[in-house]
């Protein structure tokens, strides 16, 4: 994860800082468009927030309120794009986010969109507008070269096609995380969701492999601490943690089961997901 030898630094990303230093990080996935939900997740001990606009009703206005809850609490707001491309990251970059995570980028070209729609330029291809942003930035005064140096780019691996093409995606200047789709990976390999496939196995170990050869970081999904322990094992850095949704269920789990012997049976007991 390089930056700039000739532009001064007093602020960095913290989640860069810690990528940049060997250490892991872990983000809360929030798919529900609420302020209060985001502000509390940001002081729960994650790194970042993934804030999912790709499998979610979370809108750009909302993601704005998100980002001004969380001004100064220790989680930082990336955002998952819809889709690949310059306008959808220069929307969510404009509203103030630490990171980008651009899905489906399965080609180099789309790796080089995904860099340069996050930089000014010359180092890119942003429009630069970021009146909001600066609001919410450690740096505003010096915005345009802070966000240039601190704002984490995330490309997602999860066709065969990127598998495929995952030399030259990890050797594009700019992208910082390969971060793994294992399920949308499984369903390209034609596994239908199914992780513990050979060939699951092998095409997350070529991206491992690609990674290392081109200095970048690889994150990918993990459901608890004993997964997070083995994928760091195997050299994963960047964690996604599972939905605010999810968390609640396994609270209520953790209350309810114990007292299953003195509650009514019933359907309404019944915690889905």
């Amino acid at each position: 994860m390089s930056s700039s030898p000739d532009l001064p630094r007093s602020w960095e990303n913290p989640v860069r800082r810690c990528l940049r230093e060997g250490r892991p990080v872990v983000g809360i996935t929030l798919t529900v468009p609420s302020v209060e939900i985001a502000a509390r997740a940001a002081t729960l001990g994650f790194d970042f927030l993934w804030v999912e606009m790709e499998h979610s009703p979370i809108s750009l206005e909302t993601l704005r309120a998100m980002v001004l809850a969380c001004r100064n609490l220790p989680a930082v707001p990336f955002a998952r794009v819809p889709v690949n491309e310059l306008w959808t990251a220069k929307r969510v970059l404009d509203m103030g986010v630490y990171g980008v995570i651009f899905p489906f980028t399965s080609t180099p070209e789309l790796a080089r969109q995904a860099a340069a729609a996050c930089r000014y330029p010359p180092r890119g291809r942003r429009g630069s507008g970021p009146g909001l942003a600066m609001l919410s930035w450690p740096e505003p005064s010096r915005y345009h070269d802070s966000a240039d140096e601190n704002v984490v780019v995330v490309a997602v691996i999860e066709e065969r096609q990127a598998v495929e093409n995952i030399e030259a995606i990890a050797a594009v200047e700019g992208i910082d995380v390969l971060f793994i789709g294992t399920s949308d990976l499984s369903f390209s390999l034609g596994l239908r969701g199914r992780q513990d496939d050979p060939a699951h196995a092998e095409a997350v170990a070529r991206v491992l492999e690609a990674a290392r050869r081109h200095g970048k970081v690889v994150g990918r999904p993990a459901r608890d601490a004993a997964e997070i322990a083995r994928f760091l094992e195997q050299g994963f850095l960047f964690f996604q943690a599972t939905t605010e949704l999810n968390f609640m269920a396994d609270g209520a789990r953790q209350l309810l089961a114990p007292l299953g012997k003195y509650l009514a049976p019933g359907e309404r007991r019944t915690i889905y997901g």
